[in-house]
């Protein structure tokens, strides 16, 4: 695996790097009795081969966009930023970045999936995939995929400031660029390490004008002290920067996470107030009370809505 070209292009970013050999990468990363959160401030690298289960039926948490064939893949797992609401901060025992090299693989797997039907392929979920893009070239090598392949509508999305890595790309039909939408307060309390909201737009408007379909996505709407005027301005800000006639569509959804990730995650931290929320348990997901979910989808809603056509908008 060492010397897979993939890998080899990611050491040579990394060239003072130690390198250690192992025979599974299962054997650093699902080692028990890590702390997530102490790694975090020193995330290390492992560099793996995926063997099987390369895709993923799409969760029923997740926006599948009216997709009937709805899945998503992971090429890494983990992501740089650090944000208070990530799900991953209690589904790994490990906060070090595994990615896996072999993309062909991946490739040769989806080829048979699409010789039976069309596919929607969010990519990005188990991380930042165009955060990385520095280091490990995946979302280049998945939009050349792309262009070869009609009936596969990819999606990428991303808190990143990182357009410019893939700028020099043909834009393509079935590719879409999805970015994150926070208001600033959100981004400096809860979202460490990402984008500010001016950087993203920034993208967003550069990715727009070169004829990139853009998806926005203000989910997780947070429910927080004054959020109405933070979301307000969030809104404001988004499309006195971007135009809104360009934007593909948007999604709307609040925060949710599965029950014994948010389990696992209160056994360490104590240092966030949107881990120890009261939320509700519901088939097996925390999330805001039934009523406090209905204003944050209906309020933001109706702020998009100024903008964009309501048939545009998935809550």
């Amino acid at each position: 695996m060492k010397n897979h070209p993939m890998a080899q292009k990611i050491l040579k970013r990394f060239p003072n790097a130690r390198v250690i050999e192992i025979d599974q990468y299962q054997e650093v990363f699902h080692r028990p009795k890590q702390n997530f959160f102490v790694q975090k401030n020193s995330q290390k690298l492992i560099l793996a081969e995926k063997k099987d289960h390369y895709f993923y039926p799409g969760a029923e948490v997740c926006h599948d966009f009216g997709n009937p064939h709805f899945y998503y893949s992971t090429n890494i797992l983990n992501c740089i930023y650090h944000c208070d609401y990530c799900y991953l901060q209690g589904m790994f025992s490990s906060a070090n970045v595994v990615m896996f090299v072999n993309l062909e693989d991946y490739f040769a797997k989806l080829d048979q999936m699409l010789e039976k039907h069309s596919v929607y392929l969010p990519i990005s979920y188990d991380t930042d995939l165009l955060a990385f893009e520095n280091v490990a070239p995946f979302t280049a090598e998945w939009i050349h995929y792309a262009k070869k392949h009609a009936n596969l509508t990819i999606e990428i999305r991303t808190k990143s400031a990182n357009y410019r890595a893939i700028r020099h790309l043909e834009p393509l039909n079935n590719v879409i660029l999805g970015w994150t939408i926070s208001p600033d307060f959100i981004v400096k309390h809860y979202e460490r390490g990402a984008s500010s909201l001016e950087a993203r737009l920034a993208n967003i408007r550069q990715a727009i004008h070169d004829g990139w379909k853009v998806r926005l996505s203000f989910d997780p709407l947070l429910h927080i002290d004054d959020w109405q005027e933070h979301y307000q301005e969030c809104v404001e800000q988004t499309f006195t920067t971007i135009p809104a006639e360009k934007i593909l569509d948007a999604s709307v959804g609040v925060f949710r996470m599965p029950k014994d990730y948010l389990k696992n995650i209160r056994k360490y931290r104590n240092d966030s107030d949107l881990i120890y929320y009261p939320y509700e348990h519901m088939d097996g997901v925390y999330t805001y009370p039934k009523a406090i979910r209905d204003q944050l989808v209906q309020e933001v809603t109706q702020m998009i809505e100024k903008y964009i056509p309501k048939e545009k908008i998935y809550t």
